[in-house]
């Protein structure tokens, strides 16, 4: 009975998991191709959806430990679960905010900076968030500790685009508005990366017992 509900998580995780990931996708999308209404879905409709599944998570997984008390691999799991699901919810916000400051930009001028490349955080980003589900699925190691190591690469996007914006700055002073709100969405999804980063953390945790910190110790 016990693994019949781990396998009941794990396919709740997974939806809720694919609801974030294209809560983010959307506010991206919404953003490049000027979807007001795009934008607003992320914020109304989404958004209480991706809190419903957290809380149902919250509870059936703090339920199964309560009636069953899991022990070794199992209890991991369902603690990996329940972890997963907070994280996936910061994630849901994350897509929000990117929203919000992708209204306030739509219906602005266009940043035209050199080096401010927001579909290539985006795309790095959403990939990691990606394999880290597939890492979950497959119990694949191996690809939890690829994904650790490519959060190196979103820190490098988003670092390279925030001086690019500080420079566009300082050479426009009137688009100090917009460009902070461009700097705060790629900041959001540099924060994507590093929840997807503990997603596979959580991953190796589960599968081998380990508890890694980032991507020291992956070797």
């Amino acid at each position: 009975m016990l693994i019949e509900k781990i396998k009941k998580l794990k396919k709740e995780i997974i939806e809720y998991a694919a609801h974030v990931e294209a809560m983010i996708a959307k506010s991206i999308r919404g953003l490049q191709t000027k979807d007001m209404a795009m934008l607003k879905e992320v914020i109304e409709v989404d958004e209480p959806i991706a809190n419903e599944f957290e809380l149902r998570m919250d509870k059936h997984c703090t339920t199964t430990i309560a009636q069953y008390q899991p022990t070794a691999g199992d209890l991991r799991t369902i603690l990996m679960i329940l972890k997963m699901g907070n994280d996936l919810e910061r994630m849901g916000d994350t897509a929000v905010n990117i929203s919000k400051s992708a209204i306030f930009l739509i219906e602005r001028p266009e940043i035209r900076a050199k080096g401010v490349n927001v579909a290539k955080l985006a795309e790095a980003s959403i990939g990691m968030l990606k394999d880290s589900i597939n890492s979950f699925i497959n119990e694949d190691v191996d690809l939890a500790k690829i994904v650790c190591a490519r959060d190196d690469l979103v820190d490098i996007y988003r670092d390279d685009t925030l001086k690019n914006l500080i420079a566009f700055i300082g050479e426009e002073p009137a688009t100090v508005e917009r460009s902070l709100h461009m700097m705060n969405i790629c900041r959001k999804l540099e924060r994507v990366a590093d929840l997807s980063t503990n997603l596979c953390e959580d991953v190796i945790f589960m599968v081998e017992g380990k508890v890694i910190k980032h991507s020291k110790g992956l070797g």
